[in-house]
């Protein structure tokens, strides 16, 4: 893929997040959504690539656009897989909360793994402990590990946990082994990503949350050096079925960083909406002038790029306004 994509996919990512942001703190998390999924989709028909969406907002007759499999961009550059969460974190951001973001993975085609929209257990881990971590090993062993790698006392090592009744044992378990906790409501992709920069001072992510949520993060977490392992977690026949349809012949096997995006040509872009662990949000500067805070990632390179930038949204038609 072009290097000149990545910088293409945090227009999209931007464009969605000043859209969704108009609608912070509002209570309505429909029409957040909405307003980021319509400026996405609009943005990515100016795109130099000939994309697939592989993981969107649904099948086609669940969304209107960004549904797995629409055709993206303008067919004049390269043939991509695209996984995009155009508002993650749809009750964050009506809230006014922590954490929500605009997200893009992209990769050569056939690079991501389809993953059904399904619950997955996920585990992440930055540079110094690649290698090193397995997703079967009790939490207690992955706390020692993960602070010998990072040369930190078990007391000082910071493990991020989306806080859910579902992660109540593992919760318990990191406070009796003596690290420390730090809990998040909903969104896990900047939680994971947070483990790859040593600014977050975090060291480990684990739990479970949505399988395509995972595809998306693995592609940072590629990008950054870290490592990360899922394992598929249907609830019932009917998921396990939709595991086969999609091609995905035993649920319940290992997958690895390279499962998740099979190619070290994947590029990740997010733009943040609302405040947060990886990104500042957007923030309207009077008048009509807003101020973005983005970062895009390309594993083939391992560059990262942090992007503030200032719009101009008057010059911006594209923009719907929750006035109109």
């Amino acid at each position: 893929m072009e290097r000149e994509l990545a910088l293409e996919l945090v227009r999209v990512t931007e464009a969605a997040a000043l859209a969704s942001a108009q609608w912070m703190g509002r209570g309505d998390k429909i029409s957040a959504d909405d307003a980021a999924t319509t400026a996405m989709r609009t943005m990515f028909d100016s795109v130099s690539m000939d994309g697939v969406v592989v993981i969107g907002e649904g099948e086609m007759d669940e969304a209107p656009m960004l549904y797995i499999g629409e055709k993206l961009g303008n067919k004049a550059g390269p043939a991509v897989d695209i996984a995009v969460d155009p508002l993650e974190g749809t009750s964050i951001v009506s809230k006014g909360h922590n954490n929500g973001v605009a997200v893009i993975a992209a990769a050569e085609r056939g690079a991501l793994l389809h993953a059904p929209d399904m619950y997955m257990d996920k585990v992440a881990v930055g540079k110094n402990a690649k290698g090193l971590i397995s997703i079967d090993d009790p939490i207690e062993r992955t706390i020692d590990i993960v602070a010998r790698a990072n040369n930190k006392r078990v007391r000082d090592l910071t493990v991020i946990i989306q806080e859910r009744d579902r992660h109540q044992e593992i919760i318990d378990r990191v406070i009796e082994k003596g690290a420390r906790i730090k809990l998040f409501g909903d969104g896990d992709i900047a939680a994971a990503i947070a483990t790859c920069l040593s600014q977050t001072g975090v060291d480990l992510f684990i739990g479970t949350g949505g399988a395509p949520e995972g595809v998306i993060t693995a592609a940072a977490v590629k990008s950054l050096g870290g490592d990360m392992q899922a394992r598929l977690a249907p609830q019932n026949e009917e998921e396990i079925t939709r595991c086969h349809d999609m091609g995905i012949e035993n649920p319940s096997e290992l997958l690895t960083l390279n499962d998740l995006v099979k190619s070290d040509d994947a590029i990740f872009a997010c733009t943040g909406v609302t405040e947060g662990e990886l990104l500042n949000g957007v923030k309207f500067l009077g008048g009509d002038l807003a101020e973005t805070d983005s970062i895009v990632m390309r594993a083939k390179t391992m560059t990262v790029r942090y992007v503030k930038a200032h719009h101009h949204l008057n010059l911006k038609p594209h923009l719907k306004t929750n006035e109109e």
